[in-house]
């Protein structure tokens, strides 16, 4: 069955919608009896097939009784829902929760990320998310509290039902982030999640030399009723590809990636190495455990 064409904006804009609507503690068809509209309105609206206007928003959201600034940024993006591609500039830092990537990682049904640098996201122990949060430049004091919940937040989507494929450099595993024993204890968090039934590391080795992924970290999202789409986080910024062409680009970097990287038993294998080779800097009586 072909896929129903929708945005990354597309889709935020409706997630918007429906969560509006879910605080009234109504149902579509009563919110639409309510204001006198037919329930394929309310419908269109949440599935953004256009046919209403931003006065039908703006009445939809005031009655809701949504926020100030929820009701202005979806007004605000209604009328570039069927844009592809979207750049997203957040001034110095990105937001604590960036709406556009969370309801975009929510709505997927496969992941696919890429990392040369550091464990991803997903992967992360809260004391090795503490350690990069500090090591940031332009994260605030008084948002790390807030940062560290949202990031664990992202973490629980591969518990939800998201299939997760994950391929690091042995650069990554090697990089300490914290004190020692952060890192060591990251790594064998690894080892634990390498077992997960929705979870796939797939590690290249520097052996390998200059590969496929060499130009940077990416997350290959997958629907599934909706087109694929290419997440990029730079410092300050969101990147949303989801032109055809340029979609599998990318795609065409994970084959590559998956032809270089260790299959998963050696992943692991490779992992419980630097694993065992940092437990002896600590002193471990039984590095290899």
């Amino acid at each position: 069955m072909p896929k129903r064409y929708s945005t990354a904006r597309g889709r935020e804009f409706g997630a918007g919608v429906r969560a509006a609507i879910g605080r009234t503690a109504m149902t579509s068809r009563e919110v639409a009896e309510k204001l006198k509209w037919q329930e394929a309105k309310v419908s269109d609206m949440v599935n953004g097939k256009g046919g209403v206007s931003l006065l039908d928003i703006t009445l939809l959201l005031g009655f809701c009784q949504s926020p100030a600034d929820e009701r202005e940024h979806l007004l605000a993006l209604y009328p570039e829902t069927h844009r592809e591609g979207w750049l997203q500039e957040h001034g110095k830092c990105t937001p604590i929760r960036p709406h556009t990537v969370c309801s975009n990682l929510a709505a997927a049904k496969s992941l696919v990320g890429w990392q040369p640098h550091v464990i991803p996201t997903f992967l992360r122990t809260t004391a090795y998310m503490c350690a990069l949060l500090t090591s940031s430049a332009t994260v605030q004091s008084e948002e790390f509290k807030d940062r560290l919940g949202a990031m664990q937040e992202l973490q629980q989507l591969p518990v939800r039902g998201l299939d997760c494929t994950f391929y690091i450099h042995e650069l990554a595993l090697d990089l300490q982030v914290g004190e020692l024993e952060v890192h060591v204890d990251q790594l064998l968090h690894l080892l634990v999640l390498s077992n997960r039934k929705r979870i796939k590391i797939h590690v290249v080795p520097t052996s390998a030399g200059a590969h496929a992924g060499v130009a940077g970290p990416f997350t290959h999202l997958s629907f599934t009723k909706y087109e694929s789409l290419v997440l990029l986080e730079p410092e300050n910024s969101s990147i949303f590809i989801e032109q055809p062409e340029a979609v599998a680009g990318y795609e065409s970097v994970i084959e590559a990636l998956s032809k270089t990287s260790l299959d998963e038993a050696e992943s692991r294998a490779l992992i419980s190495v630097c694993t065992a080779r940092l437990k002896e800097r600590l002193g471990d009586p039984f590095p290899s455990s």
